[in-house]
């Protein structure tokens, strides 16, 4: 049986002290060894930023690839070697602003790769620019008197590109982050989970009303499937259906009790709920954690394979020297 320790590359980790990626790291690490898998069946792959460095701090296959272009990558390797367990590692930025079109088609194709989405609403590696995720109105080195533009909230985009299997972690959290990229690695398809980070150095706090821990029941609400949706430093808050809308209540008031709160249905096909969940903005609010949709669909991969082998009982031509070779042919010499 393989370790955490087994997955650690002997490459010296140069992210700042405090940075909310070590977090992830380690828990992505303990998340490969618990799976059984072996190393050199699994491939890490990057665009670039601060959260694309990882491909070299875990010992497994990796590329370091372009700007925006990890999932573009990833899919060709999972496509091109479907027994693979392929991870994506990309940020905010890499993902979000010039790997757009690549994230939401991966997710529409519904490749089985695994998407870590790194979210901490700034360009860290390139010193403090806004990102596609930066708040509305707030400062940073390109919006110095605060950006104008509605950021993307991921979870709507995952779900917009019609995406099977979402998530929400906190980089501290390693407990249920580590169950949370368990999951997404048994899962057929694509998988995103977005993590709430923190760099410590141009967006520092960026996530603290809601992940410090003083307060982090009452603002955060963990979905697990098939329970209620309770929430709160002593479970007495939940969530309702208000018509076609969502409502906080607190339990024991107005008559309202345990029993007249949501189930969680992260298997539900209609993705109504899950947007509701995924958009939910503290204070009116707590923001969903875990596991919000997760809905078995068919593959591209699999889909790949299975339309070769068909293609294949028809055709003299099993590969591409068969290609190569059919057809008018004649040698040079």
């Amino acid at each position: 049986m393989l370790t955490f320790k087994d997955f650690k590359s002997d490459q010296q980790v140069r992210w700042c002290a405090g940075c909310g990626d070590h977090a992830i790291l380690n828990t992505l690490q303990k998340a490969m060894a618990e799976s059984g898998k072996k190393k050199e069946d699994t491939v890490v792959i990057s665009g670039i930023g601060c959260s694309s460095r990882l491909p070299y701090y875990v010992d497994t296959y990796g590329f370091h690839t372009i700007h925006g272009r990890a999932a573009a990558i990833a899919s060709g390797v999972k496509t091109a070697n479907p027994e693979l367990t392929v991870w994506e590692i990309t940020g905010d930025g890499d993902a979000l602003a010039i790997g757009g079109n690549h994230f939401i088609h991966a997710i529409r194709r519904n490749i089985d790769i695994n998407i870590l989405l790194f979210n901490n609403q700034i360009y860290g590696l390139t010193k403090g620019q806004y990102s596609p995720t930066t708040a509305k109105g707030f400062k940073t080195k390109s919006s110095p008197f605060g950006t104008v533009e509605e950021p993307f909230r991921p979870g709507e985009l995952v779900l917009g590109a019609r995406g099977q299997f979402f998530a929400r972690t906190i980089d501290v959290d390693l407990k249920n982050s580590l169950e949370v990229f368990k999951a997404a690695d048994a899962h057929k398809g694509t998988s995103v989970v977005e993590s709430l980070q923190n760099c410590v150095i141009f967006n520092d706090n960026v996530h603290a009303a809601i992940v410090n821990k003083e307060f982090r029941a009452d603002r955060t609400i963990m979905l697990k499937h098939g329970e209620p949706m309770i929430f709160g430093k002593n479970n007495d808050k939940g969530l309702m259906a208000d018509g076609m809308k969502l409502k906080v209540v607190e339990i024991g008031k107005d008559g309202v009790t345990a029993e007249d709160l949501l189930v969680h249905n992260a298997h539900e096909e209609d993705p109504t709920v899950h947007l509701q969940l995924a958009n939910m903005q503290y204070p009116e609010f707590p923001v969903a954690l875990g596991i919000i949709r997760q809905v078995e669909a068919e593959n591209y991969d699999e889909a790949v394979e299975a339309q070769i082998d068909d293609v294949k009982k028809d055709t003299k031509i099993k590969c591409l020297n068969d290609l190569l070779n059919s057809g008018h042919t004649w040698e040079v010499n």
